[in-house]
């Protein structure tokens, strides 16, 4: 099952959920700021697709990114400091992140989803 992970005051998540919909894409949604993914699961995720880089999962236009002057730390933040930070602030994640049993996005563009999704 794919896991969306998303706001639902984000305009981003609501164009990236009507695309799924759009598309028939079955998914299981999760507000990431209300319930953010657990420690463990960023860890995986952080992990298995790390040659994207830390940047590719945090929300770099973000208040909370911007107010932790994370830009400055991140080059040498490790997997487990990201994880512990992102599973207790879901905004820092860039939204949405969406999760298949082989597969992960950050963010929306069609392109990709079109590609990664169907």
């Amino acid at each position: 099952m794919i896991k969306f992970y998303g706001y639902k005051r984000c305009s981003t998540s609501r164009k990236a959920r009507k695309w799924m919909d759009d598309h028939q894409v079955k998914y299981e949604f999760q507000d990431l700021v209300e319930e953010p993914p657990k420690k463990e699961d960023l860890i995986k995720w952080l992990t298995q697709y790390q040659d994207r880089g830390l940047k590719y999962f945090f929300n770099t236009h973000g208040q909370d990114y911007r107010k932790e002057n994370l830009k400055e730390q991140i080059s040498t933040m490790t997997i487990e400091t990201a994880a512990e930070m992102m599973s207790k602030n879901g905004k820092l994640i860039k939204r949405p992140l969406i999760v298949g049993d082989d597969k992960l996005t950050c963010g929306f563009k069609e392109d990709i989803f079109a590609k990664t999704w169907l």
